[in-house]
């Protein structure tokens, strides 16, 4: 009792009667007292061992806590517009799980308004998102893509006017319809002679690969290896008229949490990278 009660700082009627308060809480005796000190009864034992691994348990998950601060764990989720998360976001995302392997990720695509509300609904860490979107949170500007004119014949953007080829276009909620149109009738004074609509670029982009007809697509669907005639939509006042910016969105403090912030720089690190995807 006395070498005990000189380790734990304490007076030997202090340590005393917090053992007797333990064997309280206990409901048992725990030691037989004597002139040689204190033998733990059968009842003690047990509590002594259950004392032992919870201190080796503590230890355990201060270690892993102590780990945590210096390596990525958790889930990453991220919400990414579907024409980011088809062509782009899978180089990025293969960096970041070979630079921390013990994060996990959950991704949701789909328009850009879409992303907003999976923001909105607690789905999502962070969003990726294209064109001119409404966000009060963070927002960085990651990259600006242009806009191409693409097709297997037309040779110059005047061509479309003589052309019976048909204008095929992506149609979703998001404002890249509105900007196309919007191009269309400040260069040309009639509407195209044929059209084809469809709701995926992807088709889209197939469509015209496949020759069916002449679209304009943004650089980052272009690998540049494509059999096609590329053509920039250009005027005199600037190099390109028509582009497409590309914007990491969130809450401030999702941008705290170790494994937005890891991501955020990998995502930051391959932005850096871009000037025209399709170069």
């Amino acid at each position: 009792m006395r070498k005990a009660a000189e380790r734990l700082f304490l007076s030997q009627p202090a340590l005393s009667q917090r053992l007797q308060s333990i064997e309280k809480e206990w409901g048992a005796q725990l030691f037989l007292r004597s002139q040689k000190g204190l033998t733990a009864t059968p009842a003690g034992e047990i509590v002594i061992q259950f004392a032992i691994d919870t201190i080796a348990k503590q230890e355990e998950i201060f270690e892993i806590i102590q780990s945590m601060t210096s390596k990525v764990h958790g889930t990453l989720k991220i919400a990414c517009a579907s024409i980011v998360g088809q062509n782009w976001l899978p180089m990025v995302l293969k960096d970041f799980v070979t630079k921390y392997p013990e994060a996990k990720i959950s991704l949701i695509t789909g328009w850009s308004s879409e992303i907003v509300k999976s923001l909105y609904d607690g789905e999502a860490h962070i969003g990726i998102v294209r064109g001119h979107t409404e966000w009060k949170g963070t927002k960085v500007h990651l990259f600006r893509d242009t806009l191409y004119l693409v097709d297997q014949e037309l040779k110059e953007v005047e061509d479309v006017l003589s052309t019976d080829r048909p204008f095929i276009q992506f149609k979703s909620d998001s404002n890249y319809y509105q900007e196309i149109q919007a191009w269309w009738q400040r260069h040309f004074s009639s509407s195209p002679r044929r059209q084809i609509t469809v709701d995926q670029i992807e088709t889209c982009k197939q469509m015209a690969l496949n020759g069916i007809g002449y679209a304009i697509l943004p650089s980052i669907t272009l690998s540049g290896l494509e059999k096609i005639n590329k053509i920039p939509l250009t005027n005199q006042a600037e190099e390109f008229e028509l582009t497409r910016d590309t914007w990491l969105i969130g809450y401030e403090s999702a941008f705290e949490l170790r494994q937005v912030e890891a991501f955020v720089n990998v995502v930051e690190e391959h932005a850096k990278r871009l000037h025209d995807y399709s170069n």
